[in-house]
């Protein structure tokens, strides 16, 4: 089901060369691996993801969950209207009445997905039995196929992996940016030997490597991979941005011809460049950015 029909992705994903002076001049090869090109509308990891648990889901409704402007909605509720499976979104903060869906949620709600809000506080509890159980209940989806926030388990992280052997023997560092966790945890394992993976978590609070090492035990039993997190390039968190940052995307775009995802691809590229910068890489280092999403129109 999830490797042909309206799901069909474009695997692997093209690898591409850019030539950047900033990269350049430390004697270091930048590559993209452009996973945003996998599917029109299932876009780079929230494909990898969400593709093993739809076919865990066999056939059943998707429920999941997700803040206002969740990238992760958007994918499920495409799925599901190319396949014509019921879904869900339970909904980070309430909705405000007589005020039009943002435009993310419009295009969620576009997609066929019925959207159930729930307070920030319990939102923040949905991982407990009790509470989750409460707002399926209430969402009518008691009995739909659960899919975590941003789409990160078991089932995706073995998703993720073959990101990581697609670009065997084609990568020395492979950055990728974070929210939860389920995309790195998958391309390190798939990675082999000699080859690392770096992650750009876009969230504050220093949690994800913690996250990272459970989802891959959860997975393959244990750590698997080389892999770390670098914590310093979330620009104040998830959904934030500064000048800065903006200035950076725009510029790269213009160097390159390539739109830039600001909440997440533009703080990997950035956090980057930052560290050829400090001199992290060795000279000769091939260094692949994965590009896991595109601007949102």
């Amino acid at each position: 089901m999830t490797s042909t029909g309206p799901l069909a992705p474009r695997l692997p994903s093209p690898l591409q060369e850019v030539r950047d002076d900033r990269f350049g001049r430390r004697g270091l090869r930048l590559l993209l691996k452009r996973d945003d090109l996998i599917h029109p509308e299932l876009i780079g990891n929230k494909w990898r993801k969400l593709a093993p648990n739809i076919e865990a889901a066999r056939g059943r409704a998707l429920v999941t969950f997700g803040g206002a402007y969740s990238n992760h909605l958007r994918a499920t509720a495409a799925a599901g209207r190319l396949l014509g499976l019921p879904t869900t979104g339970v909904v980070r903060g309430q909705e405000l009445a007589g005020r039009p869906l943002n435009p993310s949620l419009a295009r969620c709600a576009a997609a066929g997905m019925r959207l159930h809000f729930v307070d920030r506080s319990t939102y923040r509890h949905k991982h407990e039995p009790e509470i989750r159980a409460a707002v399926l209940r209430a969402a009518g989806a008691e009995d739909a196929y659960v899919v975590p926030e941003g789409g990160s388990n078991a089932a995706a992280v073995r998703g993720c992996r073959a990101l990581g052997e697609e670009l065997g023997g084609h990568a020395d560092v492979v950055a990728v940016a974070c929210g939860t966790g389920g995309t790195l945890a998958g391309l390190a394992a798939g990675l082999p030997h000699g080859s690392r993976a770096l992650g750009i978590p876009v969230l504050k609070g220093g949690f994800l490597a913690a996250d990272v090492q459970a989802l891959q035990e959860a997975a393959f039993g244990a750590r698997s991979g080389s892999w770390s997190v670098d914590d310093r390039f979330h620009f104040g968190g998830y959904a934030r941005t500064t000048p800065a940052l903006d200035a950076f995307a725009q510029d790269f775009e213009q160097r390159h011809s390539l739109p830039v995802e600001r909440l997440y691809v533009a703080k990997m590229l950035y956090g980057l460049a930052s560290l050829a910068e400090e001199g992290a890489f060795a000279r000769g280092t091939t260094v692949t950015a994965v590009v896991t999403g595109r601007p949102f129109p």
